[in-house]
């Protein structure tokens, strides 16, 4: 059951609606963010960790098929560096400190650097 006030505040409501004419919007600034930075994660050989090892690191740690992670560790172990990944700052930190706990871990000297990819649009 509606009162009389009622009735009258719906109709007040509707009318501002219907009187919006010189209502002005603002459409938001199409500002993108920029891509986060990338780094390369870099796999350096020695000679005393195990190419099962480094294999086994990259199919787990960094998701690799075993196909892929053979060739990188072959790749790493013929010419003393390889890329293991590119990723963000942070995933790429958070990864290099998980394989190095791995290779202590395991007694291997495994060593682990990332430096920033190249960006052309920056």
């Amino acid at each position: 059951m509606q009162t009389a006030a009622t009735v009258a505040t719906m109709a007040t409501m509707a009318g501002r609606f219907e009187d919006d004419a010189g209502t002005v919007v603002e459409k938001k600034s199409q500002v993108r963010p920029k891509k986060p930075r990338l780094y390369k994660v870099l796999l350096h050989n020695d000679d005393y960790t195990t190419r099962d090892f480094v294999v086994y690191v990259l199919t787990s740690v960094f998701h690799r098929a075993e196909p892929e992670a053979v060739q990188i560790m072959l790749h790493v172990h013929y010419n003393g560096v390889g890329i293991a990944g590119v990723f963000t700052r942070e995933v790429a930190e958070t990864k290099i400190t998980a394989v190095e706990r791995m290779a202590r871990e395991s007694e291997y000297p495994l060593r682990l650097t990332m430096e920033p990819e190249e960006d052309d649009d920056r």
